[in-house]
């Protein structure tokens, strides 16, 4: 199972480099962002239910870990951001603000974006909070593990209640990268330790 999974994102992943190069769209790293865009990447996350609401302020704050963005001919046509959050001094990356234009989906698209971070974020504790099935399935294809919240210490919880991203178990999942993965029982008696003096 493993194997035909990676299989089908590597053909995934080449299919979407292909349309993009047939199309003229370039994947680029940024760490800045005209304010103008900025204003319409915030006004799109207010208005797509399946999107978390990010002000200006918040995503000037998220471009200092930087963000992917999907162009042509100057314009932005796909995007994805890495939100950190600080727990007790620990770095916490979550993937957010994934949006791809209506004329170029259903090309693997937001997959690339996706895999791009990821790959960005190898070595860090990275986590993918959505309620898209298709969000879901493309973490699995990334290597990234579908986990409950009984698997998370209550101090990232209450964080992410803080900033409104934890919801509901039913409708939202929660995925980790293959690093938070093999340190999250060592990270959580961490957090729980630090809390508890």
């Amino acid at each position: 199972m493993e194997t035909t999974l990676k299989k089908d994102i590597n053909i995934a992943l080449e299919e979407a480099t292909a349309f993009c190069k047939d199309k003229g769209l370039e994947i680029v790293f940024a760490h800045q962002i005209s304010k103008t865009q900025l204003q319409v990447i915030s006004e799109r996350t207010k208005k797509l239910p399946a999107m978390y609401h990010a002000s200006v302020g918040m995503l000037q704050d998220r471009l200092k870990n930087g963000c992917y963005l999907l162009m042509k001919d100057g314009d932005i046509y796909g995007h994805i951001f890495a939100h950190r959050h600080v727990i007790e001094k620990h770095s916490v990356y979550e993937r957010s603000s994934l949006w791809v234009h209506k004329h170029y989906r259903n090309h693997n698209l937001g997959l690339l974006l996706m895999d791009f971070l990821t790959k960005r974020f190898t070595k860090d504790f990275l986590i993918s909070i959505a309620q898209e099935p298709t969000v879901h399935n493309n973490n699995e294809l990334l290597g990234m593990k579908y986990i409950t919240l009984k698997d998370l210490s209550p101090i990232l919880i209450e964080t992410l209640e803080k900033i409104g991203k934890l919801r509901d178990e039913l409708k939202y999942k929660y995925y980790v990268n293959p690093y938070f993965e093999s340190k999250i029982k060592q990270f959580n008696k961490i957090l729980n330790k630090t809390n508890n003096i």
